[in-house]
């Protein structure tokens, strides 16, 4: 018969026990963690949704500006807001796009507003065969023009693995500064706003740009990493419980053991008794 394991040190149980509650008590932080996320996601899609639906307010005057940036992006994105100007067509840049009407190009083109700055606006998409404008099919604004839409934060340095190339005029996120500057334009508002779908057409051809495609998505899986973490940390619970129990049975097992041996000695009979009889 195999020899009963030895019980595990004071030592030795007690750098268990100190690394399952410190294991538990991560995963229970990070779960919770996850469970103020939550919270905060489901809110921030709260407020985005009535940003949305709310009626049209003026676009950020240029005093307003400095504000407009990442760290307030909770306050601005998807504001829904309206501005008058005059398009410059000709400096409109093409931004690679893929959308639900498939891959082609996001169509900006800057706004002069009454005070001489410029808001970039995008206007819609265009399928390949439309990135030129005489291709299109809606015909340009022109003159004085109201435009409405929702505020967008610009987006730097280009798309995923991919950088844009202002000397290529090669366009793959909406960097508002990066085009302005390719453009040669000054005094440019820090954001961009997509502008809404116009009249439904009386054809069944679209027309070109095509606005109101802006997609309004925030990944909520909270709730998923939170059971997952709970779940870590209960089963490290039932680990270290696992261990606990083992090292109580060796324990038990190595007691038992050592009561029985004065007994057993006591039982083994005497050879002298045996050449007695």
């Amino acid at each position: 018969m195999a020899p009963a394991a030895r019980p595990r040190s004071v030592v030795t149980r007690a750098a268990l026990a100190v690394c399952a509650l410190l294991a538990f008590a991560g995963f229970l932080a990070l779960g919770t963690w996850q469970v103020e996320r939550r919270a905060w996601k489901l809110d921030l899609i709260a407020r985005v949704d009535q940003r949305v639906h709310a009626p049209a307010a003026d676009a950020p005057a240029r005093s307003e500006w400095p504000t407009v940036n990442a760290a307030n992006a909770a306050n601005d994105e998807y504001r829904h807001v309206r501005l008058r100007g005059t398009f410059l067509h000709d400096k409109e840049a093409l931004v690679q796009a893929s959308t639900r009407l498939g891959a082609g190009f996001w169509v900006l083109t800057p706004l002069r507003t009454a005070d001489g700055s410029v808001v970039l606006v995008n206007r819609g998409f265009v399928p390949p065969e439309a990135r030129e404008r005489a291709a299109r099919t809606a015909p340009e604004p022109q003159g004085d023009t109201t435009v409405t839409g929702l505020l967008r934060l610009t987006e730097p340095k280009g798309g995923f693995l991919r950088t844009n190339d202002p000397a290529a005029d090669r366009w793959f996120s909406r960097d508002v500064q990066a085009i302005a500057a390719a453009r040669g334009l000054a005094d440019v508002a820090p954001y961009f706003v997509d502008a809404e779908a116009g009249a439904a057409p009386a054809q069944a051809a679209p027309t070109w740009p095509a606005g109101g495609l802006t997609v309004i998505a925030f990944p909520n899986s909270h709730l998923v990493y939170a059971l997952t973490w709970y779940g870590l940390a209960l089963m490290v619970l039932g680990a270290y419980g696992f261990v606990w129990r083992d090292d109580r049975r060796r324990r038990a097992s190595q007691d038992g053991s050592g009561e029985n041996a004065p007994h057993a000695d006591a039982a083994r009979p005497d050879p002298a008794d045996a050449r007695r009889d």
